[in-house]
């Protein structure tokens, strides 16, 4: 099935490039296009994304060696540097945004069943964000300090699977805080944040669509105890309390009970105050799931280190936001590909060998058959379960 195809080319398959079209004439975004079309520009970036090009002319240069081979990458022609940096800065970022939450959906079903470490049948997810630092000089639409420039990811993670459920991409200024009010809240679901998003009143917005949170208490909490439940204190558990909140505004924004749970890490002496409006889960559940709250971290970290988000090859917002949906694009399409194949390899090495392969004609299963690819490396054991399956 696969005899002739480029691995970049079998990796392009799993795209759903119909429902691309749709979206790319829903915004009208190759109207008056006459050299490089959004598809197009989508597989340049993909194919920057998996050999590791850093600027316009590292493009230009690998896919000018290699120009006999682009029509097997579904390109026509080898766009000029000039070319492609208009079509960053005019291609409208949302084409590329509505791609990738598309794959996402279909990457949130193939992890559906995968295990996240608490023993729940809900969906958890977990709410961060990390900046990316920039030049004041040169993205000046993105203000952060007075010296320098950045942008924010807000990402919220599902943890079967590790997969981003919900992206926002703002300048460095915006207040975590506010990205609660355009999260799509899920009855049922627990979210999981630190204390950057204690708000009481959108807390309570959440807690009234029948979800459930999970975050820290800050230190000067105005509160009062209305109940305390018994707990085994071998276990690090110090208390488990319902409390009302006392402050004026406070107890407005938030008029039912809490729960607030004291948990003393055993290892490393630590002591912690999580609140929560669940009242029937296991003290020791709601610490576990916080404890889960890490991936999220470890996402970040994972996409700085692997994704080509780090030096952007446009100054514009709308180049900027196109590299980095179309990073996420990948990064997610890459996932699709692994969990559909059942490859036993992890996604860094899957990466890896994309990165070096890209025009071999040989199946993906194939390339990845050798049994050394079969197992991760030994300091995989801290990466995220998506890596690792």
């Amino acid at each position: 099935m696969n005899a002739g195809k480029t691995l970049f080319a079998q990796v392009m398959e799993f795209v759903p490039w119909k429902t691309f079209g749709r979206i790319v004439d829903r915004h009208r975004g190759d109207a008056g296009v006459r050299t490089l079309s959004c598809t197009e520009l989508f597989r340049i970036m993909a194919f920057a994304q998996l050999t590791w090009r850093e600027s316009l002319r590292d493009i230009e240069a690998c896919l000018t060696a290699n120009q006999s081979k682009l029509f097997h990458m579904g390109m026509r022609h080898i766009p000029a540097r000039s070319t492609l940096a208009d079509a960053l800065n005019s291609r409208d970022w949302r084409i590329y945004h509505a791609l990738a939450m598309r794959l996402i959906d279909r990457a949130r079903r193939l992890y559906a069943q995968e295990p996240m470490g608490v023993d729940l049948d809900a969906t958890v997810y977990a709410l961060d964000s990390t900046t990316i630092d920039l030049c004041l000089g040169l993205f000046d639409w993105a203000p952060f300090r007075s010296t320098k420039a950045a942008v924010k990811m807000h990402t919220l993670l599902d943890l079967r699977g590790a997969i981003p459920a919900f992206i926002h991409i703002s300048d460095g200024k915006m207040h975590d805080v506010h990205v609660l009010d355009m999260l799509p809240i899920e009855a049922g679901a627990f979210y999981i944040m630190d204390r950057g998003y204690l708000d009481f009143s959108r807390l309570y917005t959440m807690h009234q669509c029948a979800a459930f949170f999970v975050t820290r208490a800050k230190s000067n909490m105005n509160s009062r105890r209305v109940y305390s439940a018994p707990v085994d204190k071998t276990t690090g558990l110090v208390c488990d309390q319902t409390i009302a909140l006392n402050g004026h505004y406070a107890s407005k924004d938030y008029p039912e009970h809490l729960r607030r749970i004291k948990f003393k890490d055993p290892q490393t002496g630590k002591v912690l105050v999580f609140l929560t409006n669940n009242m029937t889960l296991p003290a020791l559940t709601i610490t576990a799931l916080y404890k889960n709250r890490w991936q999220v971290e470890l996402f970040f970290k994972w996409i700085k280190q692997h994704l080509r988000i780090k030096k952007f090859l446009g100054t514009s917002e709308n180049a900027v936001k196109t590299q980095i949906w179309c990073a996420l694009a990948t990064y997610v399409l890459i996932a699709i590909v692994k969990k559909a194949l059942q490859l036993n390899a992890s996604l860094y090495t899957f990466l890896q060998i994309l990165s070096v392969s890209v025009f071999e004609k040989t199946s993906i299963s194939c390339a990845l058959q050798t049994d050394a690819y079969t197992t991760a490396p030994p300091d995989c054991a801290k990466q995220l379960n998506l890596f690792t399956f």
